[in-house]
């Protein structure tokens, strides 16, 4: 009981709900169709893994599936397909990934490589699983460059997606090989938008946060403060 309280903060309650909505809304803007399936890629798969970088892995955890299950709700809860339930699951794990750098990062994608190449159309290709080693370089940059934690996240999403996808919907070799072009260019657009979300958010808390409109100690990452609020936090650190 204890533990469950000390998640349940009025900081990790409102950036949960806040959260929740803002990936509701992401998950109305849609950029891509997903290939033999209804589900579709959205601006939320450029948004959602931010969200345990302010308040950690659980509750971020917690937020990214409230804003599929609100989305799953508000459009009659109704299950158009195996890839709609599956959709639940990648952007837990990119949340995971780009929330704290651990070696647990790494098992993730490991499985779905090894989930990929054991099915017998993804023995035939399987250097479409080559794409999911991008966490595991990925993991070596962590600290260094924000880019390479948004490429892990979203090859992570990738993998579990990917290593589902096979199981559920056996595409041909075919469709995989077809497949790898557009997603080398999607995958580096939705680590882009990963970056641009956690820098706008980090900076929209920090100025908050200032502002004193909120005061609940949000993880601010001085490293990727703009402008004035990058001037002014060196400021009070020389100070």
């Amino acid at each position: 009981m204890s533990n469950i309280k000390q998640y349940l903060t009025k900081k990790n309650v409102l950036f949960i709900i806040i959260f929740a909505v803002l990936g509701f809304i992401a998950l109305q803007i849609p950029v891509a169709q997903l290939e033999g399936s209804k589900a579709k890629f959205m601006v939320y798969d450029a948004f959602a893994p931010v969200a345990g970088a302010f308040i950690g892995s659980l509750p971020g955890i917690v937020a990214v599936f409230l804003m599929q299950f609100i989305n799953f709700l508000a459009h009659g809860a109704i299950v158009e397909d195996a890839g709609t339930i599956i959709r639940f699951l990648p952007m837990l794990f990119a949340a995971l990934y780009f929330t704290q750098k651990r070696k647990f990062n790494l098992i993730i994608p490991a499985l779905a490589i090894i989930a990929f190449v054991i099915h017998p159309i993804g023995r035939t290709v399987w250097y479409f699983a080559l794409f999911w080693t991008i966490p595991f370089i990925a993991y070596f940059f962590y600290d260094k460059f924000l880019l390479a934690r948004a490429l892990g996240a979203t090859f992570t999403a990738h993998a579990v997606g990917g290593a589902l996808w096979i199981w559920v919907f056996a595409l041909p070799s075919t469709v995989w090989i077809s497949l790898m072009p557009v997603v080398a260019l999607e995958r580096v657009f939705f680590a882009l938008g990963i970056v641009v979300s956690f820098i706008l958010v980090n900076n929209i808390l920090a100025f908050l946060e200032k502002k004193r409109i909120l005061n609940l100690g949000f993880i601010i990452n001085q490293k990727y403060l703009l402008g004035t609020l990058r001037h002014e936090s060196k400021t009070q650190v020389t100070a």
